[in-house]
């Protein structure tokens, strides 16, 4: 339990007060419109009226939140602030894209309750002006502004139109079919297989938040939904006159005709800060986009893996980071992720991108890696860099005991730290806390480990020169073979290298037995934080967490720490 609480236990506290502040708006906002002022309006619309209002206020509060969790200069400010005090707290900022889509699904939740709700009240609206019978309280309420249109109620002024014109003739209406498609397009473009097979396609919807919110802004200047003014209510009490309403404005009466108004927009003033501050996010992004990168290598690895070495003044990096990349020779407008995997020691900076969509195609392309002949420097691409930001990887030191798990080229992130340890153990740096790594690599192809192999290999050997062979075990899987290539393993197994990756340590095969790990390395550190650290799939993600808070037991802790960009 204590281990749960150390690994999920401030994630559940922050979604839990999200989840209460949205169940307090909804609650709140619906009674807000069961008082008094709004009784005129109930009549006409029924409870369609709250069931309207609460979702809006609820959208102002997620609309408020959803920039947030992605102004990464923001987030690596607060990460870099707030690690000194809490490294648990600082975690949770690594879920960031998380909860921007637990945003995402909560306004769209409260848009469909808006709309469905706004869909009766427009119907409600209509039927007031087509009963045209002055015995009516509903067609009445409906007259009310008719010679000058000052002080109405009903939105609908005749009994001409329908609720489909006038849906797209107000403010209201355009602008909330205008921010309905912008959701509708932005949310199904971010469903896993588009946004892996088709990322520009995700991209460029997702951009239509500039739209959404634009729209979102404006919606509330049409002032649709209206209630009965305070002065008014001072002079016509609602209870008492609602039976009275043939006589409304008759003298004798304590019953003046009712006057209405529509409250002033709020939404800006939800949205306005969060809109200020991505915008100098992005007027810092934009500023570094200015600044001179010079690629200094460019080295095509087996299994179509790109690798980028490069140079900016002022470049400044810890173990992990990841940058993102933009090619204004491919498009101006994408930006892409990349795990940087030079160490923060090297004299530049470099990343490894696998070629597994049309931008990186396009790149590999554009950096000469489908010719033969050497490149020179002056023909390879302009590119615009913007970072590094702050990963889960980077509190990697902070643990006397790791372990690291990495799927394919999920492996980068570890490069960067393993490239970082050899060079602390080469200039023989004793401030490095952390005393025992186990690295663990799964990949579905032998080509995949040629690149990687290299550093392994001297990583190997500097480790046994230095006496230090027990600092780094590391155990790579191959999950899927070839028959032909079996063979060859069998042949060559008795070899004292490797057959696939040249080192000491053999290759296995299969899938690694993750409860007989957690069990082992538990046992040889009792007592101890041991920070486990993937860069890999979801369902890896989840295996690995189960395992962590099972395994935490007799004074040892697996903290779970996980890449998300």
């Amino acid at each position: 339990m204590g281990n749960f609480a150390a690994n999920e236990g401030l994630s559940i506290f922050v979604i839990l007060v999200w989840l209460g502040i949205n169940a307090f708006l909804f609650v709140h906002f619906y009674m807000a419109f069961l008082t008094d002022r709004w009784l005129y309006t109930r009549v006409l619309l029924g409870q369609a009226l709250p069931w309207a209002r609460a979702p809006a206020a609820c959208l102002n509060f997620n609309c408020m939140l959803i920039l947030l969790p992605v102004c990464r200069n923001l987030l690596s400010i607060l990460r870099g602030t707030i690690q000194c005090c809490s490294r648990t707290a600082a975690r949770q900022l690594d879920s960031n894209i998380t909860f921007h889509k637990l945003v995402a699904y909560m306004i769209a939740f409260h848009t469909a309750v808006h709309i469905l709700a706004h869909l009766f009240n427009f119907e409600w609206f209509m039927d007031g002006q087509l009963n045209r019978n002055s015995s009516l309280l509903t067609f009445v309420l409906s007259e009310i502004g008719t010679g000058d249109n000052a002080s109405y109620l009903n939105p609908i002024r005749t009994n001409t139109t329908n609720p489909t014109i006038v849906m797209f003739t107000t403010i209201a209406g355009v602008t909330g079919v205008v921010i309905t498609l912008a959701l509708i397009l932005i949310i199904t473009s971010s469903m896993e297989v588009i946004r892996r097979s088709y990322f520009e396609v995700f991209w460029y919807t997702h951009h239509l938040f500039v739209i959404f919110f634009i729209g979102l802004v404006f919606h509330g200047f049409g002032r649709i939904v209206r209630g009965q003014t305070l002065a008014s209510l001072k002079v016509h009490d609602p209870l008492e006159c609602a039976d009275r309403f043939e006589t409304w404005g008759t003298k004798g009466t304590n019953c003046p005709e009712p006057e209405f108004a529509g409250n002033p927009p709020m939404t800006w003033k939800w949205v306005v800060g969060p809109m200020i501050l991505y915008v100098c996010e992005r007027m810092v992004r934009f500023y570094r986009s200015q600044q001179k990168v010079v690629i200094t290598k460019v080295v095509m690895h087996p299994s179509k893996t790109l690798e980028l070495q490069m140079k900016r003044k002022g470049f400044r990096m810890e173990v992990g980071q990841y940058v993102f990349i933009q090619c204004p020779s491919i498009s101006h407008l994408e930006w892409h992720p990349f795990t940087l995997t030079s160490a923060p020691e090297e004299d530049h900076f470099s990343a490894h991108i696998r070629i597994a969509g049309d931008w990186t195609q396009a790149l590999y392309e554009v950096c000469g890696g489908d010719k033969t002949e050497t490149q020179e420097a002056w023909t390879l691409p302009k590119v615009a860099i913007d970072g590094p930001f702050g990963t889960a990887s980077e509190d990697v030191f902070r643990y006397e005991v790791v372990m690291l798990v990495g799927a394919g080229i999920g492996v980068t992130p570890f490069a960067s730290i393993l490239k970082s340890v050899w060079y602390k153990h080469t200039q023989s740096n004793d401030d490095v806390f952390t005393k025992k790594i186990y690295f663990y690599w799964l990949c579905p192809e032998t080509q995949a480990f040629e690149w990687f192999a290299d550093l392994l290999q001297s990583l190997e050997g500097q480790m046994t020169e230095k006496g230090l062979a027990d600092f780094l075990s590391y155990n790579i899987y191959l999950t899927r073979w070839k028959e032909t290539e079996a063979a060859h393993f069998r042949v060559h197994h008795e070899a004292e290298n490797d057959p696939i990756t040249g080192l000491k340590q053999k290759t296995l095969y299969g899938k690694p037995n993750w409860d007989n790990e957690f069990t082992t390395i538990g046992a040889k550190h009792p007592g101890t934080k041991v920070g486990v650290f993937l860069c890999g799939p979801a369902a890896l993600g989840k295996a690995l967490g189960r395992q962590c808070r099972s395994h935490s037991e007799g004074g040892v802790k697996f903290i779970f720490n996980k890449e998300n960009f």
